[in-house]
C-alpha cells in the first residue's frame, strides 16, 4: 500500500455501529370482528410480522347469555414493534378502545429477548430505511 492509499483510508469517516433496537411483541386482544381494524391501525406503527389467534372470552354474565348478547369469539393480534414506537401504537389502542363502539379490548407488551439471523431482524425492525 502506497502512502495516498494509507491517508484514504485514514480519512475515509469510519462507520457508526449504532446499538441494535429493541424490539417488543405488543399483545392486542380484542373481539373477532375487530381484528383486522386494529391489524390495519398497527401497520402505521412499522409492524413488518403479525401473527392472529382465536380466542373465547371468560365472561360468564346470567342475563347476556340468556339473551344472546354475550360475544365470547376474541381475536388476538401477536405483532413485532419496535420499542421506540410502542408508546404511540399503545396511545393510539387506548383511544381506540375508548371511541371505536365495540372496539374495547387490551393491550400489552413483552420485550423480546432474541432472534436467529441478522436478515430476519432487519426485517423485523426495518433496519433498511
Amino acid at each position: 500500500m502506497n502512502s495516498e492509499e494509507k491517508s484514504n483510508i485514514a480519512s475515509s469517516p469510519e462507520k457508526k455501529s449504532s446499538a441494535p433496537m429493541k424490539l417488543k411483541l405488543l399483545f392486542t386482544i380484542v373481539e373477532r370482528g375487530k381484528l383486522e381494524f386494529y391489524a390495519d391501525m398497527l401497520q402505521n406503527f412499522e409492524v413488518n410480522a403479525q401473527f392472529f389467534l382465536a380466542a373465547q372470552g371468560t365472561h360468564v354474565g346470567n342475563r347476556t347469555d340468556l339473551m344472546g348478547l354475550a360475544e365470547r369469539d376474541k381475536g388476538v393480534i401477536v405483532s413485532v414493534i419496535r420499542s421506540d414506537r410502542v408508546k404511540a401504537a399503545m396511545e393510539m389502542l387506548e383511544e381506540k378502545f375508548r371511541t371505536v363502539r365495540n372496539g374495547k379490548g387490551i393491550a400489552f407488551t413483552v420485550p423480546m429477548s432474541s432472534t436467529i439471523g441478522v436478515a430476519m431482524y432487519q426485517f423485523l425492525c426495518n433496519a433498511g430505511k
